[in-house]
């Protein structure tokens, strides 16, 4: 795998956020910088900005902010508010060929 260069001239590795997680989750619960870093080849000080990061910013998975549940509220509304009106207009529908059919009968 290519890594892109840097400034420097020295290659610069790109790491997916799922194998920081699962790092910073194994540098916490070992507390073992050295070992996750030797056999991951992963520098102890990303390693541990890693893991303050998860222990810092960690809690907000499960946290859900008023403006959020407000957005997700106004779209089922929404949805909901296109679906009555649907129904409305099948209702119609179905109430135009009844009214017209009736009077094809009586006439």
């Amino acid at each position: 795998m290519a890594y892109p260069k840097s400034s420097t001239g020295k290659s610069r590795k790109k790491y997916t956020p799922q194998f920081k997680f699962n790092l910073a989750k194994e540098a916490i619960k070992s507390g073992n910088l050295s070992e996750i870093s030797r056999r991951y080849d992963v520098s102890v000080s990303i390693i541990s900005n890693w893991a303050k990061h998860l222990e810092d910013q960690g809690y907000h998975i499960f946290e859900t902010t008023p403006d959020q549940e407000n957005h997700e509220l106004k779209g089922k509304i929404s949805r909901l508010e296109q679906l009555v009106g649907k129904k409305e207009i099948e209702l119609n529908l179905l109430k135009n060929f009844s009214d017209f059919y009736a009077s094809q009968n009586t006439g």
